[in-house]
């Protein structure tokens, strides 16, 4: 199990540019990636392929 103190993973969910649905919580290397995660997934919402960005969790 990783050491919370060395774990450089953080949990960021992922939001439709289009619908503006949030879904797709997922994690985030924060030591190699520094910038905001965009990636082409799939909307159930829309129902096509369309540009994911990320956003914060709300608790």
């Amino acid at each position: 199990m990783a050491n919370k103190k060395t774990d450089a993973r953080t949990q960021v969910a992922l939001k439709c540019s289009e619908c503006g649905n949030l879904i797709r919580p997922t994690f985030k290397n924060t030591k190699n990636t520094t910038d905001k995660l965009e990636l082409k997934k799939y909307c159930p919402t829309c129902k096509k392929t369309t540009l994911f960005k990320e956003a914060k969790i709300g608790k």
